[in-house]
């Protein structure tokens, strides 16, 4: 058998699973789904001569962009420095440095976008210190989006039809990406994002926020908020309940912003039994054994296990302000839903 007939380690983790969950539910499963963007602009800064011998990537994370990074870059040779913040997972940061990554903890949040802004302020500075450098600017470059092309014609030919795309966002990548694709073959696909609360994406003010791998300080210039039908705003509890239930239900060990993606997925699928369905499941639940898989630690943090009852429908993003919450989008510009965007960054 040929060397071909074998995947190497970025394919085994960048190519997901279509795994069906109920008649009309589908769940787009990944083990590593920053893997799609990092390898994609890894690939093109190489082709395009951004990216050479000995060049240093920097770029500024906290999750699995990271990791995705710090893989790539022990097997291809490049020098690397993720910029993160304190909150970084300690299972994480292990894993990272142990692949060779040098992690730049940035000690204080920015005045104005958070610790977000002052990770892109020490990124600067590292590049200014290593000329020799590439940043993937994973917030901004067009090829995050585009990556997730591969994905959108693995979920046409596997299902031949999808009415409704639900996954959480961040960077604005997969899910502009993937429903951006989809739509050449499904010109109706409902496309629908997962936020949470005090997450500036999608029109609330910028705070404080329980749940990690979705949301942001900051507008990434990925975000096209044009592609999305509908917006779903969700808290800890219900997604720690969610993340549990994606689990026992279906054996599937994922991470909360999988659990989040689920957890509204499920309901719309519900709601419309003809409707086929498929919900991004991001990240494994390995790096949540100790806190969101442990009852010990829910309890000790004030969230209950507790089946959530549906959302409640919102006509403006300021009244979703607690509990889980939805609108109908319609794939309008930012501008076109909140009269003062900018002034919710950093208030």
């Amino acid at each position: 058998m040929t060397s071909s007939a074998f995947a190497d380690v970025v394919e085994a983790y960048r190519i997901p699973a279509v795994i069906r969950l109920s008649s009309n539910l589908y769940a787009l499963t990944y083990r590593l789904m920053k893997m799609v963007p990092a390898r994609h602009i890894l690939d093109s800064a190489a082709a395009d001569g951004a990216l050479g011998p000995g060049t240093t990537v920097v770029e500024t994370t906290s999750g699995t962009f990271g990791l995705a990074l710090a893989m790539q870059c022990a097997l291809r040779g490049y020098p690397l420095v993720l910029v993160s913040d304190p909150v970084i997972d300690p299972r994480l940061y292990r894993q990272l440095t142990d692949l060779g990554a040098e992690v730049d903890i940035v000690a204080e949040p920015a005045a104005t976008g958070g610790y977000q802004a002052s990770r892109l302020t020490r990124v600067a500075e590292v590049r200014d210190r290593r000329p020799a450098s590439f940043c993937p600017e994973q917030y901004d470059n067009p090829g995050n989006p585009a990556s997730y092309a591969m994905v959108a014609e693995l979920l046409a030919d596997r299902l031949g039809q999808v009415d409704q795309l639900v996954g959480p966002v961040g960077s604005g990548g997969s899910m502009c990406g993937t429903a951006g694709a989809l739509r050449s073959a499904f010109p109706q696909l409902r496309a629908v994002g997962v936020d949470t609360h005090r997450s500036v994406l999608f029109g609330q003010r910028d705070g404080h926020r329980a749940l990690r791998g979705l949301g942001n300080s900051l507008y990434p210039g990925n975000l096209d908020h044009t592609r999305f039908d509908e917006v779903h705003w969700v808290d800890a509890a219900d997604v720690y309940t969610a993340t549990r239930g994606l689990h026992r239900r279906h054996a599937l060990f994922m991470g909360p912003t999988s659990g989040a993606s689920y957890l509204v997925g499920s309901w719309l699928a519900a709601q419309d039994p003809d409707a086929v369905t498929v919900v991004v499941l991001p990240d494994e639940g390995y790096r949540y054994a100790d806190t969101v898989y442990d009852d010990t630690w829910l309890h000790a943090n004030g969230f209950p296990l507790s089946e959530p009852t549906g959302p409640r429908t919102v006509d403006d993003p300021a009244w979703a302000d607690r509990g889980w919450c939805r609108i109908d989008w319609g794939r309008r510009r930012l501008d076109d839903v909140v009269a003062s965007p900018a002034a919710l960054v950093g208030a």
